[in-house]
């Protein structure tokens, strides 16, 4: 895991692109049937929204899923009522929406795009949200603009992502978490895991000051932790680890 001191956004897209249209197969074979199976439901512990109350009545709103992958969720919001559309950068991952949404029947708008410029305008949506999603493989400094731009006021943000503890204790060497802090909380931003994607996380009080000065006001802020006896189809996530620490969490906010 590196840190670089100053990255290109668009290397930083493509590189993302390129491994999410490369591995959306296996992705799809490993956890797709655990997607679709249970699609309400966050993070890779799959806690169901019925517990959580992240998202509420969506009926008859217009609800962008940014960065679906597969569209698992999306397919289950219309089915609730929901006008949704599904946004990825991965033409790959899109091709696996499209089959699932023939299989259950139904049918949005699925747009391939980068999450820092979406092809939308200002004001179009009610509810942006992801699951380890597009807020996840993007520059904050770009995307929370970006979301805030596309919500009406009082629309909704919620996203699920990785949690800082998750970075910070990850041993490179080991390719394992560990109960040892292996880098700085400050300053910190951007992570390259080696071949896979480059992910960002930003420190509490950084992701606060960039909600406010967008207008964002956070409703609460949800760590997730598995329930006893979890499992996951995420093999590399430690299931003794997530009971104790937090490796997840759901940012919930409204625009003003």
């Amino acid at each position: 895991m590196t840190l670089p001191s100053k990255p290109d956004s668009g290397d930083d897209e493509r590189r993302n692109r390129e491994f999410w249209d490369a591995d959306a197969d296996d992705y799809q074979a490993v956890h797709g049937a655990a997607l679709s199976g249970d699609p309400l439901a966050w993070g890779v512990w799959r806690i169901p929204e019925r517990d959580l109350g992240v998202l509420g009545d969506v009926a008859d709103l217009d609800v962008l899923e940014y960065g679906c992958g597969a569209a698992q969720w999306s397919i289950a919001l219309v089915g609730v009522g929901a006008r949704a559309v599904g946004l990825d950068q991965s033409r790959a991952q899109l091709r696996h929406a499209r089959r699932l949404m023939r299989d259950a029947g139904v049918d949005f708008a699925l747009v391939c795009a980068g999450g820092e410029h979406v092809p939308f305008a200002s004001s179009t949506f009610d509810v942006v949200f992801c699951d380890h999603g597009a807020m996840s493989f993007c520059d904050p400094g770009r995307s929370v603009p970006e979301v805030a731009r596309l919500l009406r006021p009082g629309g909704r943000l919620a996203f699920a992502h990785a949690a800082p503890m998750l970075y910070l204790t990850y041993d490179e060497e080991r390719d394992r978490q560990t109960r040892r802090l292996h880098r700085p909380y400050f300053g910190m931003k951007r992570f390259a895991l080696g071949d896979g994607t480059v992910d960002f996380q930003i420190p509490y009080g950084d992701w606060i000051r960039l909600f406010r000065a967008n207008g964002l006001i956070v409703d609460a802020l949800l760590e997730l932790r598995p329930p006893k006896g979890a499992s996951t189809t995420w093999s590399e996530w430690d299931y003794g680890f997530a009971r104790r620490w937090p490796t997840e969490q759901i940012w919930k906010l409204h625009k003003e």
